[in-house]
């Protein structure tokens, strides 16, 4: 994308995200004249403090940026397993029950379920390599917000409550996220959350960089908590992190050149594999919200399923529909995904774009939090080890020393001049989430916000998921045809968030997922 031309030169650029703070802090940055790395930098250690359950700086994360010059670059700063393993009897592993309303869900929390973090030193490699800002001014909106205080919305009340079991599991956690009008409950919606520990532990990390977290003393304190409370990371996991940085995978469907997250994480080839089959056939005259094109859409999701594409790659010649699946992509899936470990839990995204073609799409993840702080920097670790996909076998079993794989997918769509970054939380949702978005986009040609807004369905294990909006004879065949379905009478936080800016070589727009509490601004 080339710099804007003199008419449209009063936008700087445009972000969207699941927050008003985060969207705010990258604001900031761009009137300030940063370019968008910057911003994409400052938002994500704002979404650490206002988004506690979805960013942290102890999870860990994914950016594809792709500059001005067009250079594209994935920036992979996910979580590692730990070098060695304790014996389980030793280990701080827990199980508890999430409460999503109409279901529970078991997860498992304590320092055992910790995998090494990556979020910090990934944030100081991309300031490195690609920003123009000194870092300590970058902090300084998510400083502000964790000492100040920011007032819990809706969203975020709503992820406390479904996650309580794990933020009232620990004396420190109750101190930090507990409730100043009910004593034993967690914070309510309207309430304000401060958090001076992670203030002053933002500002030294600013000030001092990364050594500090991964061999300073935050990184002995870490190892030292660990060891005596039933944790598997040590000094040696923390001093040896690095982060990866890998060509996005490129996918070409119709007119649109797609970069996607590539291996070793999964969700960006299930994207690739699910539009190469869909290039099949001429969506757009099949028609939005058409039976016939939920019904496609409802058979490639499952073919595209994790355990379906595990089963074509054992015996491709004898499953007619994996003749249609790019071979590059299978070999990809086969030598690079298979068997590594999993990690499908919440996350949330961020994109921006600035002036001068600069594009930064990334996505995060701290599990559900293990209910264990850093002490002294309000920083709670991730639970990532405590992933039942991990552990098939039975849990602590995971590999040694390995980055973990994730359906974590920031995506860039390249199309003439038109460019569009976006990505979703979701869990297993988010890649049909994002398909879904990247088809009302390309097929359907519509307008960034409506393609976000549009009614999604999800298959997954021979279920078919049916978010409401959409009209009673669109899917009461498709009811008939799937008779294991669920169906939810309005847009919901299952079927993703993602949040989208776009450039159309007139100017910028952008959409956050409403259904996450997506905001999204252009900055003038």
């Amino acid at each position: 994308m080339r710099r804007l031309s003199r008419h449209m030169a009063y936008q700087k650029g445009v972000v969207a995200a699941g927050h008003e703070e985060v969207v705010r802090a990258a604001e900031l940055i761009l009137q300030e004249g940063g370019n968008a790395f910057d911003a994409v930098v400052a938002a994500h250690l704002a979404s650490c403090v206002v988004e506690p359950i979805l960013s942290s700086l102890g999870g860990g994360s994914f950016l594809l940026v792709h500059t001005g010059a067009g250079r594209s670059l994935v920036y992979d700063f996910f979580v590692q397993t730990p070098q060695q393993k304790r014996p389980g009897d030793e280990t701080n592993f827990r199980p508890i029950s999430a409460d999503f309303g109409t279901a529970q869900q078991e997860f498992h929390i304590g320092l055992g379920a910790a995998a090494t973090p990556g979020v910090v030193k990934g944030l100081f490699a991309v300031h490195h390599d690609l920003c123009s800002i000194p870092m300590i001014r970058l902090a300084e909106p998510a400083i502000a917000l964790a000492r100040d205080g920011v007032v819990m919305n809706r969203f975020q009340a709503y992820f406390f409550s479904v996650v309580h079991a794990i933020y009232a599991s620990t004396a420190e956690s109750r101190r930090i996220y507990g409730s100043s009008r009910e004593p034993g409950e967690l914070i309510q919606h309207g309430e304000r959350l401060r958090q001076p520990e992670l203030a002053d532990f933002l500002e030294a990390l600013a000030r001092e960089g990364d050594a500090l977290f991964y061999e300073g003393e935050i990184a002995h304190r870490m190892a030292r908590r660990c060891a005596e409370q039933g944790g598997h990371l040590t000094a040696a996991d923390l001093a040896g992190y690095c982060v990866s940085k890998r060509q996005p995978l490129s996918v070409d469907y119709r007119n649109a050149n797609l970069l996607i997250n590539p291996p070793p994480s999964s969700g960006g080839v299930l994207i690739g594999v699910a539009l190469k089959l869909l290039e099949e056939f001429n969506v757009c005259q099949l028609g939005s919200g058409t039976t016939v094109y939920l019904d496609l859409l409802a058979r490639v999701l499952g073919m595209t399923g994790q355990a379906r594409l595990d089963v074509h790659l054992d015996d491709t010649e004898h499953v007619p529909s994996a003749r249609m699946l790019d071979r590059d992509f299978l070999r990809l899936y086969k030598e690079q995904i298979k068997g590594k470990p999993m990690c499908r839990r919440g996350t949330t995204h961020i994109s921006v774009m600035d002036a001068a073609g600069n594009i930064a799409s990334l996505s995060t993840s701290n599990g559900e939090g293990c209910g264990d702080f850093i002490p002294g920097t309000g920083i709670m670790l991730n639970n990532m080890l405590g992933e039942e996909d991990l552990n098939p076998l039975g849990f602590h079993r995971w590999p040694v020393d390995q980055r973990m794989t994730s359906m974590l997918s920031p995506t860039i769509l390249l199309s003439g001049e038109r460019r569009i970054a976006l990505g979703s939380g979701g869990s297993n949702r988010l890649r049909t989430a994002i398909l879904q978005v990247l088809l009302n986009v390309v097929d359907f040609a519509m307008p960034l916000d409506q393609a976000v807004s549009q009614p999604r369905i999800h298959f997954e294990a021979h279920r078919l998921y049916l978010e409401g909006g959409f009209r009673e004879d669109q899917i009461a065949p498709l009811i008939a045809e799937f008779p294991e379905h669920q169906r939810w009478q309005e847009r919901n936080v299952f079927f993703g968030g993602t949040h989208t800016v776009a450039f159309d070589g007139a100017g910028f727009s952008g959409a956050g997922d409403p259904r996450r509490g997506g905001v999204s601004r252009v900055i003038r």
